[in-house]
């Protein structure tokens, strides 16, 4: 018996790669792709898994600074960022747990 194909494939290997490589203790993905449709490089595309926001909670992001932070994340998605119709655009935000922690308590103060 076949497993079923996913409804969200781009999103799944976005999760699994995130999760192997980074070990994150909290992440959460969110399709936008619905609300850049209408944009004319989304012309003629019938994919659905284009735009997403990524919150990303490791300390495998420990010592490094933003940028080295995303280019850890661009490289893990690459091939999906490559692919006809692959991910168009990734909005991160990456933390450490410490970061995290310090960032919902001041949300919550």
């Amino acid at each position: 018996m076949t497993a079923p194909s996913s409804q969200r494939p781009m999103e799944d290997a976005m999760r699994r790669k995130i999760t192997e490589a980074l070990a994150p203790t909290s992440l959460e993905i969110f399709n936008d792709s619905h609300m850049h449709s209408h944009h004319k490089a989304m012309e003629g595309s019938t994919s659905k898994e284009t735009h997403f926001r990524v919150f990303i909670t490791s300390d495998a992001f420990k010592s490094k600074m933003q940028p080295a932070r995303h280019r850890m994340v661009y490289s893990l998605l690459k091939d999906e960022m490559a692919a006809e119709g692959g991910l168009h655009a990734l909005q991160l935000r990456t933390r450490t747990v410490d970061e995290d922690e310090k960032a919902k308590a001041k949300e919550a103060a």
